[in-house]
């Protein structure tokens, strides 16, 4: 994750650590991210814009908003984190869209909206009223976006079922590789961890799915293996997938895994079900290249 820690930006500034952080608080810029280590990284090119119009105004609250007025380049994840900080979701919708003129939606998605959400707190600690704000929001933007995909246009199909909760991270991130996939052309569903089995075979039946993806980390090993072979009675063609650790690790798993970013593991996606189609078809691996590509998927790697 790209940033620069604490006592650099103050460095940059010319004020101490503590003084930054008041920023922080008060005015809500800069809006640090956090590492996995949960250290604060500041954006370089917002602190460089605020070093820059501090020295102009020589007076804080002008400068903060003169470096907001400027923009700061592209919509950021901090930019969209103090909007979200500020309760403005007409900002937020703002800068969603302005990232959209720049970035495609997964790039949108995955760089902006869900980094935003880790900066707030999404990652392990309890939510605050800004996380929550900013998870229903995300939520509803995310749900816009599928809305406006277009219509599958590959013959696979890809069930995704969620055991993660409301407001986890987790969730956010399941609802981004649906949208990942329904974009790449995919069939998809995406349905709670706890439906009942037999609902769950009624909705196997109707979508008959070439794989099977487990997200969220609220599933014990059991609970796993029941919903696994509840799929494997119905549609055993279907491949199982782990999206960002779903299934607890016992070092012995042959589960393939996509990962933890909702752009790789649609890749990856891709890839597996595009072999799988081939493979059905008694093609060569070196036979299987040119359509991988065409699929947008990765080329296999040598060993």
């Amino acid at each position: 994750m790209p940033g620069i820690r604490t006592n650099a930006a103050a460095v940059m500034l010319g004020v101490s650590p503590n003084t930054l952080r008041s920023w922080e608080r008060r005015y809500g810029f800069p809006q640090p991210l956090r590492s996995p280590g949960g250290h604060r990284l500041f954006e370089l090119r917002e602190v460089e814009a605020l070093r820059s119009a501090l020295e102009e105004t020589r007076n804080v609250s002008s400068a903060i908003a003169l470096a907001r007025e400027r923009g700061c380049g592209p919509p950021s994840p901090s930019r969209l984190a103090a909007a979200y900080a500020a309760f403005d979701e007409d900002a937020a919708n703002r800068l969603l869209e302005e990232s959209l003129a720049v970035r495609s939606c997964e790039r949108t998605v995955e760089e902006v909206l869900l980094r935003a959400l880790e900066a707030l707190g999404g990652a392990g600690r309890s939510p605050s009223a800004e996380y929550e704000f900013a998870w229903r929001h995300a939520t509803g933007w995310l749900s816009a976006q599928r809305r406006l995909a277009p219509p599958a246009s590959l013959r696979e199909a890809v069930l995704v079922l969620d055991a993660s909760a409301q407001p986890d991270l987790d969730a956010l991130h399941s609802q981004a590789l649906e949208l990942g996939l329904r974009r790449a052309g995919v069939r998809t569903l995406c349905l709670g961890a706890g439906v009942e089995v037999a609902q769950l075979g009624r909705a196997l039946r109707a979508l008959e799915p070439h794989g099977l993806v487990l997200s969220g980390r609220r599933l014990s090993l059991d609970a796993i293996a029941r919903l696994v072979y509840a799929v494997r009675s119905v549609v055993p063609q279907a491949t199982i997938f782990d999206f960002r650790g779903a299934i607890p690790s016992t070092g012995a798993s042959t589960v393939q895994s996509l990962g933890e970013q909702p752009v790789q593991a649609v890749g990856t996606l891709l890839a597996a079900l595009a072999a799988q189609r081939l493979d059905s078809w008694g093609t060569s691996p070196a036979e299987a290249q040119p359509v991988l590509r065409a699929q947008g998927a990765p080329r296999a790697r040598r060993a």
